[in-house]
């Protein structure tokens, strides 16, 4: 019931405010850049990289373009070196900043697959299958997240990126007692997201076309799902997988700077688009 009365309380505030704000004439003028997981929460794994890593060189990246090629935008990090930052604190960043937007940088991994890789026999002659598990290696693309509740059993993503709360300290004070393996509270959570959500599917929807047309990457399209991070920023907010590190060739890909700087100029052209559909004087 706290966290219940707390989510709607300020999301009446938040859509009062933000209300307020579009009306007065929207502008670009803060973006937040956040490079998912760190310190000893390393993310999804490859074969030789993880995923704390390639987040943190794409975002200082994706950062240095913006601060050379648009130096009137003042550019924020919820960190810039391998430090573990809590996810409150990260929205706290942003909301702080009174920032416009917010950048979420994450890599993709699909879970090991299990196999028979053999057979025991019972006593009474019954084989008994014995399993194994492989790298799940095939599964490629890119996808961008907004926040959203859409269908619980589709909430996997939010589940494996919530997950990281439960390393945090008092993580259950922090977040008035949200629970990452309980859907329900993405339905309460989205209240936070629902007055931005028009602007942050435009957002993710310029990143995936310029991932798929300038990048020729596999597009596995923009979704909506209860992602805590998107759910506590008082802004237009996205997250954005730039490939799967499980595929060995994407994760090679990620790791190379021609790849680093494809994506940083995809997420930076899908922005400077945004910027001018969006501005209002």
């Amino acid at each position: 019931m706290r966290l219940k009365r707390s989510v709607f309380l300020f999301a009446v505030l938040l859509f009062i405010s933000s209300e307020f704000a579009f009306s007065q004439g929207y502008k670009v003028k803060t973006i937040v850049i956040d490079a998912g997981h760190g310190g000893g929460k390393p993310g999804a794994a490859g074969s030789y990289s993880v995923e704390k890593n390639v987040a943190l060189q794409v975002a200082l990246k994706l950062g240095k373009k913006f601060e050379e090629d648009l130096p009137d935008i003042k550019i924020l990090y919820t960190r810039k070196t391998d430090v573990d930052v809590d996810f409150y604190k990260r929205a706290e960043i942003a909301n702080d900043a009174k920032a416009d937007i917010f950048i979420s940088i994450h890599c993709n991994s699909m879970p090991d697959r299990r196999v028979v890789s053999g057979y025991t026999k019972a006593k009474n002659g019954r084989k008994i299958p014995r399993y194994a598990y492989v790298k799940n290696t095939g599964t490629s693309g890119t996808e961008t997240f907004v926040a959203g509740t859409h269908r619980l059993n589709e909430q996997d993503v939010a589940i494996r990126e919530n997950a990281d709360i439960k390393l945090e300290k008092n993580y259950k004070q922090n977040y008035d007692g949200y629970d990452p393996n309980d859907p329900e509270t993405f339905i309460i959570l989205s209240l936070f997201k629902n007055t931005f959500r028009d602007k942050s599917l435009k957002l993710a929807r310029l990143i995936q076309d310029n991932y798929t047309n300038e990048n020729k990457r596999g597009n596995r399209g923009v979704k909506e799902q209860g992602i805590l991070i998107l759910q506590r920023v008082g802004m237009p907010a996205v997250l954005t997988e730039i490939g799967f590190i499980s595929n060995p060739a994407e994760e090679n890909y990620m790791n190379s700077a021609s790849g680093q700087a494809e994506i940083v100029n995809a997420i930076f052209d899908a922005v400077k688009k945004y910027k001018k559909q969006t501005e209002v004087n």
